[in-house]
């Protein structure tokens, strides 16, 4: 199995301020772990996406306005999102590496691919920056799929509910979106009631988890809740947000996910698409430690490597799943749409 990586020595000069989170020491240290792959790690350099690609997913005005104000020299967005001079190129680099990833995999490169890209993407809706995202880089992929004709499968298992990915393809039926994310924390979305729109009601599938949820919980209801409704879809392509910020031991969440948890689900998800048609985008995880160890986790998983993990770190809150089951097949009968028994 071989995986392309695609990063770029530009995504470090994203300025997000003294002290913020989401900072360069990310990609560096992620960087140097890669040596310990000795075969199957392609790396290549991305190219920008160009502002065609962006005005396809986001508005034409919004990214004049965030071009702008890198140009009068960055500052502000949110409280949260902050932008250097040289944020908006960057940017566009960032997004440019799922188009690169899609390009090469169609071209038979590789099995899978991985893309460290900074700033990450979502949260970025049509219209607004914000969470640390400027433009929405799996979504920018996803549209180039869908252009395609392609059934795209986007799993976001950041800690954090991606929702400017969902809505931007909110009432969209070729692209089906499942979360599974902290509930409550920001921003607040992802409810389990949340379920799509239009010809695309029921491809919204949010798994919300409380605080302290194992990965063996999230995976669980995965393979209860979501699995049939990705069956059926039968996606084409999967596009993973892969925020490893639902380690336990990450500062910004709650969650208790371990770096087995994330080859396990990457493992899991792997199984709907064809070899070739995975590409994971990273997305948050702010321990250095454990971004480095889910990061060369998930890289096992989509090298098709064996991994030893935990058989006692795998603990299901079978309760909870069930619970969840139960929210989201209520909600849909709500919405007309009843469900096979499971």
């Amino acid at each position: 199995m071989t995986v392309l990586f695609g990063t770029h020595p530009e995504y470090l000069e994203h300025d997000t301020g003294l002290f913020h989170p989401e900072s360069a020491s990310r990609l560096e240290v992620i960087m140097s772990v890669l040596d310990r792959f000795e075969d199957g790690i392609v790396r290549f350099r991305p190219s920008p996406a160009s502002t065609d690609a962006i005005t396809r997913v986001h508005r034409a005005a919004h990214v004049a306005e965030i071009r702008q104000l890198c140009l009068m020299g960055g500052g502000p967005i949110d409280a949260d999102t902050q932008v250097g001079y040289q944020s908006y190129d960057i940017a566009l680099l960032a997004a440019g590496a799922g188009l690169d990833a899609v390009s090469r995999l169609e071209q038979g490169e590789a099995d899978a691919a991985f893309v460290a890209v900074r700033p990450p993407g979502h949260h970025a809706t049509a219209d607004t920056s914000m969470g640390f995202c400027l433009f929405n880089n799996i979504a920018v992929a996803a549209q180039r799929l869908i252009e395609k004709g392609e059934r795209v499968l986007i799993l976001d298992i950041d800690a954090h509910h991606g929702n400017g990915t969902q809505d931007i393809f909110y009432e969209n039926a070729s692209v089906l979106y499942v979360s599974t994310h902290q509930h409550p924390l920001y921003p607040g979305t992802g409810k389990i009631f949340e379920l799509g729109a239009g010809d695309a009601t029921g491809l919204t599938v949010n798994i919300p988890l409380p605080p302290r949820s194992t990965g063996g919980t999230a995976l669980s209801a995965l393979e209860a809740i979501a699995a049939s409704t990705i069956v059926t879809f039968a996606p084409t392509w999967l596009l993973i947000s892969a925020g490893f910020d639902g380690h336990q031991a990450d500062p910004l969440t709650d969650l208790g996910f371990t770096a087995d948890d994330y080859y396990r689900i990457t493992a899991w998800a792997l199984q709907y698409v064809p070899k070739g048609r995975t590409i994971a985008f990273l997305e948050g995880g702010y321990d250095l430690e454990a971004l480095a160890e889910s990061t060369i986790a998930a890289l096992e998983a989509l090298l098709g490597l064996s991994r030893r993990t935990d058989p006692f770190g795998n603990h299901v809150e079978t309760n909870l799943v069930t619970t969840l089951a139960q929210m989201r097949r209520s909600a849909l009968r709500a919405q007309g749409i009843d469900l096979p028994p499971a």
